[in-house]
């Protein structure tokens, strides 16, 4: 009888010792834990106060500018050059043959306006063109009383008139208004559906193809 107490008090004990280093274990790896958390806290920087709003020019991405070749340039005519549009570059280029003489930044339809795709003819130049659907409405004194509006969608307010947008160095390419031409480039497809340029590669484009130039737009 006293053996067995004995072997079950050796037992007792050495369970509790176990116990005992288990929970030393467990205790140790939360001070631990502990510890690199709190100096984790100490090395952040302290919070700031909110970051003002960024500009809208910050937001716009970078594009590569107009490229000339300037050689090919003084070789080309109206007859021998063509026209090339990809969506997926975003750029514009005035080619005679398989050479590019003119290589310009653009910005295309955006989803729900996309830019017409396939094979296109210059319908009309026009250097002063305003579009008949998109502007602002405008009060008696020239005021912009509502910007960006739809002369289809938009009611003018009561003492206002429809200012077309500018879309200099116009360059037609369907019937129902989609051309190139002068516009805001964000970086992205962006417009209603016309193919946006800068003001110095519109004007390039403009002086160096005619009424019936071709036009290829998609994913080239």
């Amino acid at each position: 009888m006293v053996i067995g107490l004995d072997s079950a008090r050796k037992q007792l004990q050495s369970r509790l010792k176990f116990m005992s280093t288990t929970f030393s274990t467990w205790l140790y790896a939360i001070l631990v834990s502990a510890l690199a958390y709190a100096a984790s806290g100490q090395t952040r920087p302290a919070s700031s106060q909110p970051q003002p709003l960024r500009k809208a020019s910050d937001l716009i991405r970078k594009q590569e500018p107009v490229k000339i070749n300037q050689s090919l340039l003084k070789e080309i005519t109206p007859d021998t050059v063509h026209i090339v549009v990809s969506l997926p570059k975003q750029r514009a280029y005035l080619m005679t043959g398989e050479q590019i003489a003119i290589d310009s930044p653009i910005s295309s339809g955006k989803r729900g306006h996309s830019s017409p795709t396939g094979h296109f003819s210059l319908l009309e130049k026009d250097p002063n063109h305003h579009s008949s659907l998109y502007g602002d409405f405008v009060d008696g004194s020239g005021r912009t009383i509502r910007a960006g509006v739809s002369a289809r969608i938009d009611s003018a307010p009561s003492g206002t008139r429809f200012v077309g947008a500018t879309m200099k160095w116009f360059m037609r390419l369907t019937g129902d208004g989609v051309g190139m031409h002068v516009g805001i480039l964000p970086g992205y497809a962006a417009s209603h559906g016309c193919i946006r340029m800068p003001s110095d590669g519109a004007k390039l484009f403009y002086d160096h193809v005619k009424v019936g130039t071709l036009v290829d737009v998609g994913d080239y």
